[in-house]
Formats: C-alpha cells, structure tokens, sequence
C-alpha cells in the first residue's frame, strides 16, 4: 500500500467518554494518531494570530497573568453561549484543519498502518464523511457526566452544560463504523479497542496486502 492510500478513520465521542484513552492504546499499536485537541492548543499559543483574534474577540481577560490563553475562563464563555462558541470555532477550525493535513501527510510517510484522526467535533462539522471510517467511544451519561465533575473539579450544573454543547452521544453513534463503549474498567476498554483495531487492519490492511 502506497503512502497516500493509508486510510484516515476517525476517533471520536462525548466529553470524557475515553476517546484519548483510546488513542493512547492505538498509538501503542503502532497507529499514529492526529490529536485535534493538541493542534487546537498550537494554533492559539502565545504569539500565534490565532490567539490574537481570539483576544480581538472576547478581550483581554481570556488572558493569564502570562499573556496565554487561560483555557478554562474562555471555555466558561463559549460552553454558555453558542454564539460565542460559533465565533471561536470560525477562528480556531480553518488552523486546525490546514494544520491537521499537513500532520496527517505527514503521518502516512511513516510505518503506521492507518492514520487515526482523534476530533471531538468530527461528527457536529460532517468532518466524519471524508474518512474512510469512524470509530465512536460511547458511555452513559451519568458516567460522563461523574467524570467530567470529577476530571474539571466543576459543579454538575457546569457539567451539564458542557455536554449540552455537544452532540448527544447517541446521534454519534447511528454515524459510527466502530463503537466501543466505555461503561468498565480500563482492561475491558483496552480489549475493546484492540478487537477494533484488529477489525479495521482485516478490513482496509490485510485485502490490499495480498492483492
């Protein structure tokens, strides 16, 4: 299999589903993985004119006392309000979505044998459609929603809200190729994602290699 032909397939779910648990057990497979929400952290870093128009945008007080973003005032802003949700997405997506081709013509240079896209908003941008596949990590939502009070120490109302912004898990899923659900423990995660994995090297690796 040539470089370019390396499929893409998506990696995505709710907040605090396990998606980057998921990830980490891929990358230990040997799969290289595109994080979107590292190349969403790149493009806003001090200095960058990502973080410029964001600051020309919402102001000054998305500031630390070091002149970088301050994540978790900003996220107060956006997961409150969809307007302003919709304002950073149209500054932070066109970045993310140059620099995310750019990694993964990269990636297909190397010995992976597919690409992984990890995106939280792959379905929500119709993203999902251009891949070859999608796998959906999914767990019920008071799981999530333990998760996420307990991951970013905020309160369930502030909970709520986070997975309101979001598309329901459930409609994610009808647009899966691949669940994996992650209501267990890490092993039960882990023998899930390498049942997955396993079935997306017989069904886009092993066909091309013998022909």
């Amino acid at each position: 299999m040539s470089e370019a032909e390396k499929p893409v397939i998506g990696l995505t779910g709710g907040i605090a589903s396990g998606k980057s648990t998921v990830a980490r057990i891929l990358r230990a497979e040997g799969v290289a993985v595109i994080d979107a929400d590292a190349l969403a952290r790149e493009v806003v870093a001090r200095g960058s004119t990502g973080l410029s128009e964001i600051v020309a945008t919402f102001g000054a007080g998305v500031l630390d006392s070091d002149g970088a973003l301050d994540r978790p005032k900003l996220a107060a802003i956006v997961f409150a309000d969809a307007q302003a949700r919709s304002r950073l997405n149209a500054i932070v997506h066109p970045r993310i979505g140059q620099l995310s081709a750019e990694r993964i013509t990269a990636a297909r240079l190397t010995d992976t044998p597919y690409v992984v896209y990890e995106a939280p908003l792959l379905v929500e941008t119709g993203a999902h459609r251009g891949l070859a596949a999608l796998i959906v990590v999914a767990t019920a939502e008071p799981i999530q929603l333990e998760r996420v009070v307990s991951r970013d120490g905020i309160d369930e109302h502030a909970a709520r809200e986070r997975l309101a912004a979001q598309l329901p898990l459930s409609a994610k899923v009808k647009e899966a190729d691949y669940v994996i659900v992650n209501d267990s423990d890490i092993d039960t995660l882990r023998a899930s994602t390498l049942r997955t994995h396993d079935t997306i090297l017989q069904r886009f690796i092993q066909p091309r290699n013998e022909a």
